[in-house]
């Protein structure tokens, strides 16, 4: 039996409805779940966090991910 990669199925989520999401909620912030989004998109990262513990508490992994149409690339130096 193989072993999921941490937050597989959250990530097949997000791809799956980035394009749709993308249309009305760039740059907005999604949390997600085991699969499930949340209904709501968050203008700050904080935001989505508090909603994510509220709704999936402490004790549960989360993702949060913040919408593009493609991942921007950071360079720290």
């Amino acid at each position: 039996m193989a072993i999921a990669a941490p937050f597989e199925k959250e990530l097949e989520v997000f791809e799956r409805h980035r394009t749709e999401w993308s249309r009305d909620n760039l740059g907005k912030y999604v949390v997600i779940q085991d699969g499930r989004a949340l209904e709501e998109f968050f203008e700050a990262y904080d935001e989505a966090f508090r909603a994510g513990l509220r709704e999936f508490g402490v004790s549960q992994n989360f993702l949060i991910k913040q919408i593009w149409v493609k991942e921007p690339i950071y360079f720290v130096a």
